[in-house]
């Protein structure tokens, strides 16, 4: 048996923790916040390869994992349908995800207020340092901690996100705040409107307490909007008191005036199902879009994974399934070769290739989207549709044949 340590408590070190514990091995969690992350995020587009982690973590998947959509649609600005295809699909939320996988991790293995400020690491073993002055040892380091990664800092400086120039904004709204056109026409449908150089696309989640019963659920959106960087990005990210926050501002913090802009644009330029739902979402954040790659992922006894080695635009939907994989292959390693740098080289060996495919198509996507008058927005929006948030190696493009224009 092994001790392990994994930085960062979300989705990526919950699914890492899991599989390592069930493995046998003594597995610490270490996560900044002092609180739940309960209710941060949003939707979540479920793979095969996803539930089949969750099932190595023993969480059992049952209905109540999400909710099913069976139909794709995407609205023309008068809201009418104007591409259909048939992509049965099961969304589930990042809330519902993180409970069933905490619940199924041992509590006193999961420290919360553990700000990780420094690792050391020598022949024996390795050292992470807090800022609060505590120390954990162990064989191995599991380092999950996002996108800012402080270990990607100290293993690999170089690597830096890259900011792909447009923003997402995301939030959920209550299905029974909706009109029933609204809800007869997108809300069972993962559903797109496509304005120049723009895209907006929604999916019904479960509601309060995880529900999935009719009425009682939420429409997740995602609007992709240009926004340069400098000053345009700037003011996006500062709220109303004058604090920017350039890694990203908190939801909470997201200036009235930045709000309101925003759903006057939705009303002038989607589909008048997509201006409602944005329209009574009651707190719409933003996040700017970045995507990052790494060259290397196993240095010593320490290795990165998920969003901390690679980051994908969303458009792919396969940033927590990227994250599983990591965390499948990371368990395999470490059983086949114990819990040694040799381990780590062959994980980083088994998935650099396919997460950087991931990121180069998330890539190609995004340039799509933004290309529209090179390609016509008619083809954009068919593309969009039949390859937004699809495993290819599960779903390939041939096998969605029920494809039709409306």
């Amino acid at each position: 048996m092994a001790t392990i340590i994994v930085t960062g408590g979300s989705l990526g070190g919950l699914l890492a923790a899991n599989m390592l514990s069930r493995a046998g091995h003594q597995v610490t969690v270490l996560e900044k916040a002092t609180t739940s992350l309960d209710g941060r995020g949003a939707g979540i587009v479920t793979h095969p390869l996803l539930v089949a982690a969750m099932e190595r973590c023993g969480v059992r998947m049952d209905v109540s994992l999400g909710v099913s959509v069976i139909e794709r649609v995407v609205l023309g600005k008068d809201g009418a349908a104007l591409h259909r295809a048939t992509v049965p699909q099961v969304l589930s939320s990042w809330s519902r995800l993180y409970a069933l996988l905490l619940a199924a991790l041992e509590a006193q293995r999961y420290v919360r207020g553990a700000s990780v400020s420094q690792i050391r690491q020598d022949a024996q073993g390795v050292e992470v340092l807090c800022e609060d002055g505590r120390a954990f040892k162990a064989d191995l380091v599991i380092a999950s901690d996002g996108i800012r990664s402080v270990v990607r800092a100290q293993v690999a400086p170089d690597v830096q996100p890259e900011y792909a120039g447009y923003v997402a904004w995301r939030g959920v709204c209550d299905e029974s705040a909706l009109s029933q056109r609204t809800l007869d026409t997108l809300f069972d449908n993962f559903a797109f409107s496509v304005p120049p150089g723009e895209l907006i696309i929604g999916y019904p989640v479960a509601g309060m307490g995880n529900s999935i019963a009719r009425g009682q659920r939420r429409y997740n959106f995602v609007w992709y909007r240009p926004t340069p960087a400098g000053a345009p990005l700037t003011i996006l990210l500062t709220d109303a008191e004058g604090n920017h926050y350039p890694q990203g501002i908190p939801p909470n913090k997201v200036a009235p005036r930045q709000i309101a802009g925003m759903r006057q644009a939705a009303a002038a330029l989607l589909a008048p199902q997509f201006a409602e739902v944005l329209d009574q979402t009651k707190q719409p954040f933003l996040q700017p879009i970045h995507d990052c790659s790494s060259s290397a992922i196993a240095f010593g006894r320490v290795a990165l994974m998920g969003d901390a080695a690679f980051v994908a635009r969303p458009h792919v939907g396969m940033g927590v399934t990227k994250a599983a994989e990591d965390a499948m292959s990371l368990t395999d390693q470490i059983a086949l070769h114990g819990a040694t740098p040799q381990a780590l080289q062959a994980f980083e060996r088994d998935r650099l290739a396919p997460a950087r495919a991931v990121v180069q198509r998330a890539r190609v996507l995004g340039d799509f989207m933004q290309a529209q008058g090179r390609w016509g927005a008619a083809n954009v929006a068919r593309t969009m549709m039949l390859e937004t948030a699809i495993d290819l190696a599960a779903t390939p493009l041939e096998k969605i044949t029920e494809f039709e224009q409306a």
